[in-house]
């Protein structure tokens, strides 16, 4: 029967679609080349299956991970790939275990609602300053860090590194295109590429940056989660630089402050799906009941017949969600924001 098949006619139709199939896709991209078919019937069919085999695997990861449907939880699961990554456990002496708190300050009072168990964690010391002027850093490994979005990076400086440094090594955030073996420095007169840190003087106009510091010498505080970057938009004679933020509000930052080159890694993680609560109880956030489904004792939207909120939007507390002012009138810092993200938000 498999012979029958073979010299059948549906193969040779099924090859010459194959072969189609191979052109559409070379006329679409260059890149891509489809193995030919050397042979005839199960042949064919053999040599071209191998060698889309072969691509598939050789292909560029999207960087998502879907599960096979095999349980509810996992049907709708998808998370980001870790593939590259380091399998195994932490640089230890960059580590430090972490006590949980469950939302509660020291007082023991909740502050934090909803928060509560979830995994055990390793805290990962990560170098936001990155003052080793001169020096060269050669990354050892990218490796998953529970307390962020964004991947991290294991550098290597030389012996007799500045402070920070615990037996030549520190944690560094992994921006994109940055691989083990690559090289990264810190200074003004370092290149202008991925990984590389430098004083936002000494960056062209419209360049991708991560890490951006608000005091020289305090550490990278603003873009730091996965897949986010700002952009140097402006820089002038009064030693101030306009920094557009992800959110759209552009900021003027001292010049002197440092920022790192590049995006960060691990874009892919604003489309992952967790697929089941437990994947948020792993986390640490715990279920959130809803205030029309409490009594009017203890909610503002609680009880009345049926689905009846009765009222705007509000907290348990009686303070409105919805469109509300909370930050204050006369910030101190709003002198340093040229533009607003709601007022880059309306201009769009």
């Amino acid at each position: 029967m498999l012979q029958r098949f073979a010299r059948s006619s549906g193969l040779q139709r099924l090859c010459s679609g194959l072969l189609g199939s191979q052109d559409t896709v070379a006329q679409k991209s260059t890149s891509v080349v489809l193995p030919s078919c050397q042979g005839q019937g199960l042949t064919c069919l053999a040599d071209w299956w191998v060698g889309f085999l072969h691509l598939r695997h050789n292909s560029t990861n999207a960087g998502l991970k879907v599960y096979k449907p095999t349980t509810p939880g996992l049907r709708g699961r998808i998370v980001t790939t870790r593939e590259d990554l380091w399998a195994g456990r932490p640089y230890r002496p960059l580590t430090m275990g972490l006590r949980k708190s469950g939302g509660r300050n020291n007082q023991g009072r909740t502050t934090v609602w909803h928060r509560g168990g979830g995994s055990k964690r390793l805290y990962r010391f990560i170098d936001f300053s990155r003052r080793h002027e001169g020096e060269v850093g050669t990354v050892e490994r990218l490796e998953y860090d529970p307390n962020r979005t964004a991947r991290i990076a294991l550098v290597k400086y030389p012996e007799g590194s500045a402070a920070g440094v615990k037996n030549g090594f520190t944690y560094v955030l992994a921006p994109q295109g940055v691989k083990p073996g690559d090289s990264i420095t810190s200074g003004p007169t370092s290149a202008i590429h991925p990984g590389n840190t430098l004083p936002l003087s000494a960056m062209p106009i419209g360049q991708q940056i991560h890490n951006v510091e608000l005091r020289p010498g305090k550490g990278g505080q603003m873009a730091r989660s996965a897949g986010t970057s700002a952009t140097l938009i402006a820089r002038g004679a009064d030693g101030y630089a306009t920094v557009r933020l992800p959110s759209g509000e552009q900021r003027r930052v001292l010049a002197a402050c440092r920022a790192t080159v590049g995006a960060l890694s691990n874009p892919q993680h604003k489309n992952r799906k967790l697929g089941k609560a437990g994947a948020a109880r792993w986390s640490g956030r715990r279920p959130t009941t809803r205030g029309m489904a409490m009594n009017p004792v203890d909610h503002p939207h609680g009880g009345g017949r049926g689905k009846r909120k009765g009222r705007i939007s509000q907290t348990p507390w009686g303070k409105p969600t919805k469109g509300y002012k909370t930050r204050k009138s006369r910030n101190p810092t709003d002198v340093f924001i040229h533009l607003s993200r709601h007022a880059a938000k309306k201009a769009r």
